[in-house]
């Protein structure tokens, strides 16, 4: 009962106040809990933020198996730009700048959340890849980088709105070098010759 009304209490505050502002005293008077029971759990304000960040924000993304590659990463585009326009957004930037300095926080946030998303969006290019849909000659790592990173950079940036939009045309230009062309064909099914010059 007590778990819950902690992690109750640490999404409520964050909506109130930064993650810099938050405190374990406000957490345990808002639970209505002691801070030995908070400490008991969680060794640090970052790591209960963490977890909660985890248990109520983190939410995994369910791709239809029938999706494209090309699909799939829209679909996680679409995700990413929703959730970083709410609480999720809000807690992921102020994670990030608590982990400057202190660096297990950004390696928890990798490790825990980043890395294995990323480790999806790779396997959905690979896929990609391997079905005609990109170039063989695509480097799924750099290209992961090329699309979702932007994302991040106006998070924290915050000179440019993150809309669905956005997300569209960033993922249009980024697969404009590794997309298949098709052969143009004439209506035989042949390829079609080059047309003379009048």
């Amino acid at each position: 009962m007590s778990h819950a009304a902690i992690m109750d209490a640490v999404y409520e505050l964050l909506q109130e106040k930064s993650a810099r502002e938050l405190t374990m005293e406000a957490v345990a008077k808002r639970a209505n809990v002691g801070k030995p029971t908070l400490y008991k759990w969680w060794p640090s304000k970052a790591a209960l933020i963490m977890a909660m960040f985890h248990e109520r924000l983190d939410q995994p993304l369910e791709i239809p198996v029938t999706a494209t590659a090309e699909e799939a990463i829209r679909a996680r585009m679409r995700r990413l730009i929703r959730v970083v326009n709410g609480l999720f957004g809000k807690v992921v930037g102020e994670l990030i700048a608590e982990g400057q300095s202190d660096p297990d926080i950004l390696r928890e946030f990798y490790d825990r959340h980043v890395s294995l998303r990323r480790a999806s969006a790779v396997a959905d290019i690979e896929r990609g890849k391997a079905t005609g849909e990109f170039s063989t000659d695509t480097d799924a790592e750099l290209l992961v980088d090329a699309i979702f990173a932007p994302v991040y950079y106006r998070l924290l940036l915050r000179f440019a709105p993150l809309t669905e939009k956005y997300g569209n045309d960033l993922i249009d230009q980024v697969l404009l070098g590794v997309r298949v062309k098709q052969k143009r064909s004439s209506p035989n099914g042949r390829p079609a010759l080059p047309r003379k010059s009048q």
